[in-house]
This record gives C-alpha cells, sequence and structure tokens, in this order.
C-alpha cells in the first residue's frame, strides 16, 4: 500500500521538479494530484511516464490524502496549508513562511532527521531555503568532529531560485546584448543581470543584511545549532540552475583539510571532488540534475587557529527544494506514516 499524494504547485519550476524526483525514486505513490491556481488549471504536467492534468487548489478537499507537498509561495501556503493539516493531510512546504515557528519542525534529513517526530504539532514540516540546504549538508559531518563555533559563507546564487521569471530575465537580457535593438530592462532583479552579478537576494532588513541573508543565519541556528555564529553575503550571479558558496569555517578544536576530506567523501549526500589541480572541482552547471551536494577545494585558512575553507555547489531547484522536500516525504514514510 502506497501513499495518496499532492503537489501543490505542480506548474512551476519547484513543483514540476517535485513529480520529477517522485517519479525517479519510485516513491510508493497509490494516486497523486497535481494542483495549481486557477489561472494553469487544465495545465499538463509529467509524472514519470504519466500526464496529469492540474486540479483547482482553490477547491480541491485533502480529507484522505497522506502528504501535500507545497511550492506555492508564502500567501497561498498561508491559505492553504491549514486546511490541508486540518483535514490530516500532512504537509511540507518548501516557501518561507513556517521555517521560523518554533512549534514546527525545519528539516534536512542528512542532518536532522530526529526532528521529524515534530510534524504532530501543526501536521506541518518546512523545507528550508535553499542556500542554506546544501551548506548546511556539507557542514553536518564537520560539525560532529570538531564542533563549529563560526561560519562566514558568500554565495553565488543562480536566477533559477527568482523563478520562471528570473530565467526569463537572464535569457532575454543576453540575447538583447547581441542585439541592442532589443533593449530589457531589469525588472525581475533590481538591476541587470546578464554578464553582472547583484549582491541582493531580497529585501534590506534594518541591520543591513538581506532577508535571504537573515534567512541563512537564522535556519543554520535551527537545523544544525544554535550556538554556531554565521554571516552571510548572498550574490545572485548569471547562472541558470545551480547554486555556489565559499565557505569559511572556525571550529573549536583543529581539524586537519586531509581528515575534512575523508569525512566528507563518507558523508550522506555529500559527492567530493577535489583534486588539487586545474578543472579539479564542480562548477553549477555540472551540478544539474543530480542529487549530491558538491564539495570542492577543501583547504586549511592559516589566519585562524582552526579554519578551513571550501567550495560547495548543489543543483537548487533539487536539493535546494524539490529533493529535499520528497526526502522529508521519504523520511516521513519511514519513521512516521510506514506505508509502502
Amino acid at each position: 500500500m502506497g501513499y495518496k499524494v499532492v503537489v501543490a504547485g505542480a506548474t512551476g519550476n519547484v513543483g514540476r521538479e517535485m513529480l520529477n524526483i517522485l517519479a525517479e525514486r519510485e516513491f510508493p505513490v497509490d494516486e497523486i494530484a497535481a494542483l495549481a491556481s486557477r489561472k494553469s488549471l487544465g495545465t499538463e504536467v509529467s509524472f514519470g511516464d504519466k500526464t496529469l492534468k492540474t486540479r483547482d487548489l482553490d477547491t480541491f478537499d485533502f480529507t484522505g490524502w497522506d502528504i501535500a507537498l507545497f511550492a506555492v509561495g508564502s500567501e497561498a501556503t498561508k491559505v492553504y496549508a491549514p486546511k490541508a493539516a486540518a483535514a490530516g493531510c500532512v504537509v511540507i512546504d518548501n516557501s518561507s513562511l513556517y521555517r521560523y515557528d518554533p512549534d514546527i519542525p525545519l528539516i534536512v534529513p542528512e542532518v536532522n532527521a530526529d526532528a521529524i517526530h515534530g510534524y504532530k504539532n501543526r501536521n506541518i514540516i518546512a523545507n528550508p531555503n535553499c542556500s542554506t540546504a546544501q551548506m548546511v549538508v556539507a557542514l553536518k559531518p564537520l560539525h560532529d568532529r570538531a564542533k563549529i563555533k563560526r561560519v562566514v559563507v558568500a554565495t553565488y546564487q543562480s536566477v533559477s531560485g527568482a523563478g520562471k521569471e528570473g530565467m526569463d530575465e537572464l535569457w532575454n537580457q543576453t540575447k538583447s546584448i547581441y542585439n541592442p535593438v532589443d533593449e530589457v530592462p531589469a525588472k525581475k532583479f533590481q538591476k541587470q543581470i546578464a554578464f553582472n552579478v547583484i549582491p541582493q537576494i531580497d529585501v534590506f532588513l534594518d541591520s543591513g543584511e538581506t532577508k535571504e541573508e537573515w534567512k541563512m543565519v537564522a535556519e543554520t541556528k535551527k537545523i544544525l545549532d544554535p550556538k554556531i555564529k554565521v554571516t552571510a553575503t548572498c550574490v545572485r550571479v548569471p547562472v541558470f540552475v545551480g547554486h555556489s558558496e565559499a565557505i569559511n569555517i572556525e571550529f573549536e578544536e583543529f581539524l586537519d583539510w586531509q581528515e575534512a576530506q575523508d569525512i566528507l567523501r563518507e558523508a550522506p549526500g555529500v559527492m567530493l571532488i577535489d583534486k588539487r589541480e586545474p578543472g579539479g572541482y564542480i562548477t553549477p552547471i555540472e551540478c544539474v540534475g543530480e542529487y549530491a551536494t558538491y564539495v570542492s577545494r577543501v583547504r586549511q585558512d592559516s589566519t585562524i587557529d582552526n579554519g578551513l575553507s571550501l567550495w560547495c555547489v548543489s543543483d537548487n531547484l533539487r536539493k535546494g527544494a524539490a529533493l529535499n522536500a520528497v526526502q522529508i516525504a521519504e523520511l516521513l514514510g519511514s519513521k512516521v506514516l510506514k506505508k509502502g
């Protein structure tokens, strides 16, 4: 016996990826419903070798359904997630709405799988921010060995993190550079994204950091360890898919870079590609469509007593969103619901 699964927001980048990954990983599905807003009603989406027609999220009855994967943004989630949860359907939400709620678990299965039991509080589980998810997968095994005190991270985030509109804007602006007649002004992003980098993701807070930077700090503390100090600079780059991060870590005790490599080589969800030669590392274009969080450029930081630096790359639509949500569903199934 398998699960009755709902994917809400099935026509968006992340929703489509959720359907792909459910099929790829052969999640035990008895019945599946693809939901969308009224304007996308009837749009066809793929689920393995099947084609599904989207149904209306507004009128959908969640009674009798087991798991709902939500990829609809915070405003719609605020309306529909409590309805699903009240009907007995466990919501795994990809928006930021519930991530900082102390009653709702925020989960990366390789890092804090035991938090899954907290779903009972509200029948809702939160999926973390894309940039946080890949970082904590890389940090967790190192933290277990040498206790992390402080993390300084600079992100290089792809335009797919801003949805289809972000991808379209990069595509159209890039074409317009070569055909100056077609001017494509910045609309989705604050400045031109083609052949440029933008040191702003989300809105500015009073502290001077952006909300994306604040999210990385708050989520790392909630998922990994509240005592870790984190500072982030989040940057949008002209890459279609795949987020990259330059991470500097200060530990409580010394950790040799070669031992760190050995730890990461065996760590769940991590793929170490780290040769000290030209091209002996992973770039975003190579991680597209992959499940792993890739780590390269592991090296000692000699400017502090117990420091390491590394490079971390992952497909943000997968590990940063859809894959992590499906992994949470798998965890929920194996530890709690126990069907399939």
